[in-house]
């Protein structure tokens, strides 16, 4: 994961985009990139949609970045990149979901690997593989606002309070779909427990 830019420098690095410096937001971009990209990834559910959301996403960054007034840089972006996938997802509404064994493809790099507890033994790290792709099912089903405010919390780790600035709505609001989004996840697994693996079988 990228890691976060030291205040000052980027401030200097924020004026200096807010200039027209293209360099000086490229730096920008590269310090936050991969948090950017797993968060779209695991609201899109494959590669390519997420790499379309991001793209999008920093053009448009790049064109209102004059109207970025202080406060979380990284959270300034996140927001465009949650409403970029937004589009998205409603623009794929009438079309077949992506596949939803994108997540898990042999040439996944640790980035874009779903953080899961260290396994040891081929029998253990398939059933785990298993429970990562109903857990991967599980998300994918959900309502788009549930399912970002999920990722939010539960993959990437951020506070309610962040997610309520990302995503410009009240914390009660943040709570409320936190709270449905894990109800339907666990009652998901409770529908599919004849296949979770037998670790994880309730």
């Amino acid at each position: 994961m990228s890691a976060s830019l030291p205040p000052s420098e980027e401030g200097r690095l924020i004026e200096a985009a807010r200039s027209g410096d293209l360099e000086a937001f490229n730096a920008l971009i590269r310090a936050y990139q991969d948090r950017l990209y797993n968060v779209a990834f695991r609201i899109m559910g494959d590669h390519d949609s997420a790499w379309d959301a991001v793209q999008e996403a920093l053009i448009s960054a790049f064109r209102g970045i004059q109207g970025f007034r202080g406060g979380s840089f990284l959270a300034w972006l996140m927001r465009i990149v949650t409403h970029a996938c937004y589009d998205e997802l409603r623009r794929r509404r009438r079309r077949p979901q992506a596949s939803l064994e994108a997540l898990f493809v042999a040439d996944q790099t640790p980035e874009t690997e779903m953080t899961l507890p260290p396994v040891e033994g081929p029998e253990f790290y398939a059933e785990r593989r298993e429970l990562a792709e109903l857990l991967h099912r599980a998300i994918q089903s959900l309502p788009e606002d549930q399912r970002i405010v999920l990722v939010l919390s539960d993959i990437e780790g951020y506070s309610y309070e962040e997610i309520a600035e990302i995503l410009r709505v009240p914390l009660g609001t943040v709570k409320s779909r936190l709270s449905r989004a894990r109800m339907r996840v666990r009652d998901f697994l409770l529908a599919q427990r004849e296949l979770l693996p037998g670790r994880a079988r309730p």
